[in-house]
């Protein structure tokens, strides 16, 4: 894929840096960091050092989370989807009091079903979650798509550590 898409690869000069894909949130103008337990500061500084033309904020991550995107993501355009837990409250205020742009917060009551898609114009999120499932069918007027998770969450997996999401170039085909 990265043959065919000619993506850049980006190597992290620092050999103390950790970086781990669901500590960064990108939302579009700009991108989080989460300081983890799996993400440090100098993770931070790779993420800052790759995309000089954003601006990078680390943000901390409380112990209880295993990462940033545990209980937040990005649910559309200038949309971040967050939980209702103590602690994604605190992340998401520690966002909006750093951010470099104004975000609209879409609450749900599982931080788990907080960790959405937005994918081409559509939001896919879990269905295990039924309260939350209702927040999305009120507040959501895009399309939707829901799907069950229930063996990969054994393992703490979310919809955003199974998926790489890549903008392919629109080009001619022969």
């Amino acid at each position: 894929i990265k043959k065919e898409l000619n993506l850049p690869i980006v190597e992290i000069a620092d050999p103390k840096a950790t970086l781990d894909g669901g500590d960064v949130l990108f939302t579009g103008r700009e991108f989080f960091v989460g300081i983890s337990k799996r993400t440090n500061e100098a993770g931070a500084c790779a993420v800052a050092a790759a995309f000089p033309e954003f601006p990078v904020t680390p943000i901390p991550v409380p112990n209880k989370l295993l990462h940033l995107k545990a209980c937040l993501s990005m649910a559309g355009p200038d949309i971040i989807c967050v939980g209702l837990s103590p602690e994604a409250q605190t992340l998401i205020k520690n966002i909006e009091r750093e951010a470099t742009f104004r975000y609209t917060t879409l609450t749900v009551p599982d931080d788990a079903a907080a960790n959405v898609l937005y994918i081409n114009g559509t939001i896919v999120h879990r269905s295990e979650y039924p309260n939350s499932n209702d927040v999305f069918g009120e507040r959501i007027d895009y399309p939707r798509k829901s799907c069950k998770l229930w063996e990969i969450s054994k393992a703490q997996g979310l919809l955003s550590c199974m998926s790489i999401l890549v903008k392919k170039p629109k080009s001619k085909r022969n």
